[in-house]
């Protein structure tokens, strides 16, 4: 399902991974079960190839792990967040274009 470049988030390594990065982290909050989140995938893939080495990019499902997702208040999903020195520096909920992201993330980098 996800591109190799993407990598999976969890509430036991989230911490390391995403708040202790030294670089920038996409991260999705989705579910199997949510349409929009799926329709995402595709562009989250993209971004993981086009980004890679110098954002970090993964997904993490609020299903398999409640606690991460009711720390930052997610919500509504999908829910795409960027952090850089562990803080949320820009938060993008529902579906949105490529160029929105990209936006997003090329002011942080």
């Amino acid at each position: 399902m996800a591109a190799e470049n993407v990598q999976t988030f969890t509430d036991s390594n989230f911490e390391q991974t995403v708040l202790q990065s030294g670089q920038p982290v996409l991260v999705d909050f989705w579910a199997e079960w949510c349409g929009p989140c799926k329709r995402l995938g595709p562009t989250i893939d993209q971004l993981a190839s086009e980004y890679a080495g110098k954002v970090t990019i993964g997904k993490l499902n609020v299903d398999e792990n409640p606690n991460t997702a009711i720390k930052f208040q997610i919500r509504g999903i999908p829910a795409v967040m960027l952090f850089k020195g562990g803080v949320i520096v820009e938060s993008v909920v529902g579906l949105q274009a490529k160029e929105e992201f990209k936006r997003a993330i090329d002011k942080h980098i």
